[in-house]
């Protein structure tokens, strides 16, 4: 069975795509809210809460397993699998983004996830440089449902400004194909943006996985939050959500 895991709801950005593509192959959706934010765990901490969050989805049937969370991505080499397989999302996106032949590359994404260095890293060895920006408020503004108010519109006007005139900007959160014709009212009209799930949903396509059976939704935070969240931001509606306690 397909797990999908992040500490919120951009992994349901994923999720609809996998729906849209393979639609009989059931899904087990973690939002682990509950937690601290991942960006904001030492990775140690996060190694070892992720490890525990795939123990969980082990013992309920998850056999692949696809991180949609760039900050949990960066901890993917020092996971136990546990026998689970594993995709993170920044291979695919380094992959995607260089495949695009960038003149100018911008990035925005939470703030370990920049910090990490693992994208400038990436890039490098593609000689490829690239511009960053955390972009932390509009994580927290869409996993609000927040998707067009005067508030969000100033934070992604702020931070977008040094990227303007990028020829691509690689989105590194999976929160912020939501708001994407709202960042596109602060970048040059020849600006393009890059989402890595579509090629992360090509990735999950070629799994071995079984179809027909319900999609399952835990969340170790709010269910009423989570299932209004994913409703708003990506019109995606959830029928249960389960609070679960890992």
């Amino acid at each position: 069975m397909l797990g999908i895991i992040d500490w919120g709801i951009g992994g349901i950005s994923i999720y609809k795509l996998v729906k849209e593509q393979l639609g009989d192959v059931p899904v087990v959706y973690l939002s682990d809210t509950g937690a601290t934010q991942y960006g904001k765990m030492a990775r140690p901490e996060l190694v070892e809460r992720l490890n525990s969050v795939i123990d969980f989805l082990k013992l309920n049937g998850v056999t692949h397993l696809v991180i949609g969370c760039n900050a949990a991505s960066t901890t993917v080499p020092f996971l136990n699998s546990n026998g689970i397989k594993i995709e993170g999302v920044i291979d695919t996106a380094v992959k995607v983004a260089a495949e695009a032949k960038p003149k100018s590359l911008g990035l925005i994404g939470g703030r370990r996830t920049v910090l990490s260095g693992v994208y400038r890293k990436a890039f490098s060895a593609c000689g490829i440089e690239v511009k960053q920006r955390i972009a932390q408020p509009l994580s927290g503004l869409i996993e609000s449902g927040d998707v067009s108010s005067d508030k969000l519109k100033t934070e992604a006007k702020r931070i977008l400004e040094p990227l303007r005139n990028c020829s691509h900007i690689l989105l590194a959160c999976t929160h912020y194909p939501a708001i994407e014709p709202v960042l596109r009212e602060f970048v040059s009209t020849d600006t393009m943006f890059i989402d890595p799930a579509a090629s992360l949903v090509q990735i999950v396509k070629k799994w071995k996985l079984p179809e027909g059976g319900n999609d399952i939704f835990f969340t170790t935070g709010d269910a009423i939050q989570m299932k209004n969240s994913a409703r708003l931001a990506f019109q995606v509606r959830i029928g249960k959500a389960k609070k679960v306690t890992i």
